[in-house]
């Protein structure tokens, strides 16, 4: 699984024009093929930062969502209302149970 997180920086006078957006095409975005959800957060000090989070089966249905005549032509749109370049990341899930490695075995042939 693969999780998207897109910031957002957009000029003032267009973010509400970017929520009506999000809120239109959010349902489209999570119907994609191997898309298992999306959704919008707004930063809690700058109304003009927002986060984006989708939710992927593979890494191959993001980029298969990414070449989409459907996600280059919104893309179009919001980019248009950028303050500053988006960034973006692929991330994974960490476990639930995060590795501690004094409680981990040692390498094969070394001694702790």
């Amino acid at each position: 699984m693969i999780t998207r997180l897109v910031k957002l920086t957009l000029l003032p006078e267009r973010t509400l024009e970017f929520e009506q957006f999000f809120a239109r095409e959010a349902a489209d975005i999570g119907t994609w093929p191997g898309c298992q959800g999306v959704k919008a957060f707004r930063d809690s000090e700058d109304s003009g930062i927002y986060f984006t989070q989708s939710l992927w089966e593979s890494a191959q249905a993001l980029e298969a969502y990414r070449q989409s005549d459907f996600f280059r032509s919104n893309w179009q749109v919001v980019k248009a209302w950028f303050a500053a370049p988006a960034q973006a990341w692929s991330t994974y899930a960490l476990p639930l149970e995060p590795f501690d490695p004094r409680q981990s075995s040692s390498p094969a042939g070394t001694q702790s």
